[in-house]
């Protein structure tokens, strides 16, 4: 164990390193975020990863492992389950704003699983008026993404996975913006992921390794209106490991740690109409996707600047209850989400209940989250444990 609290010192002084810089001053004035459309797909939707700060990609399995990393689903015990997720989203602002998630998955055989998802996001009600204040419509936007995914072990350690996803975003009911029509965004999308487990040993004691990765939402771009412009879905490379050790027959804890990247291109500098840095964001998805790793008007610096990174914990007692921790870090110029996480899970026979809590750890005034000081919720069924039952 002192390995990997001498691994989280290492972490908090990398997260300072690129958090204390006060002379950074890029050719983009300092803040360059990049933007995508339908950017409810990255969305924590279980509140095991939300209380861990976000991590998920080399956690252990669970029903809600097509998000994080499909390919997870090989290596779960039981032969099938589902969850449900509540989120409520600016809940401080807006009482009907939020995200809806159910997951589930069925072991094939000892080698191969399928899942299936449904996420839901609404978006409250919406008020259109004319150029003179006039009330001409009232609509409830709401998106939705249903997916679907295939994981298989090619060993006792490693398992691949490919999911499918449809997305489909109608955020204007149809009314024109600007004396232009407007229609319903739609897009096909895929998830590539792999997932290694191994038993390894650590001063003396049995640990096990995880590691992880999915790249997700590699789609077609979205458009809300019948012209060229086209956005970028949020195509994401998400990397990460995790360790975990049983201490005794009813304690046991793990570590988890995952690293994110956006594979759409960065936002160029523009003078008089002209790129003057960075590179043409009009491009198709795959170059998109290459470009994404060199295109920072910043240059190398900017595009480390890019990556998000998680840290959580997770301690067992018993096998029923559960306390949970984390961190997310995210810099300043790119969007400045900061937070730390907490939570708890009870589990009992045929079920859980996973709660999480976000509290705000940003001062920069584009930081605000809009999960602070709000309350989420999991319910998972546990079907291997049924039978066992009967």
């Amino acid at each position: 164990m002192k390995k990997i609290i001498g691994i989280i010192c290492a972490l908090s002084l990398v997260f300072n390193a690129f958090a204390q810089d006060p002379d950074y001053k890029d050719l983009t004035g300092g803040l360059n975020t990049i933007t995508t459309a339908v950017p409810f797909l990255l969305i924590s939707p279980d509140s095991k990863a939300g209380a861990m700060g976000d991590v998920g990609v080399a956690t252990n399995p669970d029903a809600n492992s097509l998000h994080w990393n499909p390919a997870k689903l090989a290596f779960v015990d039981d032969d099938m389950g589902f969850a449900m997720s509540y989120v409520p989203w600016l809940r401080a602002l807006v009482p009907d704003i939020n995200l809806s998630y159910l997951a589930g998955y069925r072991k094939l055989n000892d080698n191969e699983t399928v899942g299936i998802e449904l996420r839901y996001f609404s978006l409250g009600d919406i008020t259109f008026t004319d150029i003179l204040g006039t009330t001409i419509g009232q609509y409830k936007p709401s998106e939705f993404a249903l997916g679907t995914s295939y994981a298989r072990k090619l060993s006792d350690n490693f398992s691949l996975a490919i999911s499918g996803r449809y997305i489909y975003s109608n955020l204007t009911g149809g009314q024109a913006a600007g004396g232009i029509p407007t229609v319903a965004g739609q897009s096909i999308a895929a998830d590539i992921a792999g997932y290694y487990t191994q038993p390894i040993r650590i001063s003396g004691k049995d640990v096990d390794l995880a590691i992880g990765g999915n790249i997700s939402n590699i789609g077609n771009k979205i458009s809300y209106t019948e012209t060229a412009v086209r956005d970028f879905i949020p195509i994401n490379l998400r990397l990460g490991t995790a360790l975990g050790t049983e201490f005794d027959d009813y304690n046991k804890m793990s570590i988890a740690l995952d690293i994110n990247k956006l594979l759409v291109p960065t936002p160029p500098v523009y003078e008089d109409g002209e790129i003057v840095a960075g590179q043409d964001p009009d491009v198709s998805v795959v170059s998109g996707i290459f470009q994404s790793f060199g295109d920072a008007p910043g240059g190398f610096k900017e595009e480390m600047r890019e990556i998000n990174y998680s840290i959580g914990t997770e301690y067992w007692y018993a096998n029923q209850f559960a306390i949970r921790a984390g961190y997310f870090f995210e810099h300043d110029t790119k969007g400045g989400r900061k937070f730390f996480t907490f939570g708890s899970g009870v589990k009992y026979n045929v079920f859980a209940l996973d709660f999480s809590y976000l509290i705000n750890a940003s001062r920069a005034i584009n930081g605000n989250n809009p999960l602070a000081n709000t309350m989420r919720f999991t319910l998972v069924f546990d079907f291997g444990a049924l039978d066992e039952m009967n």
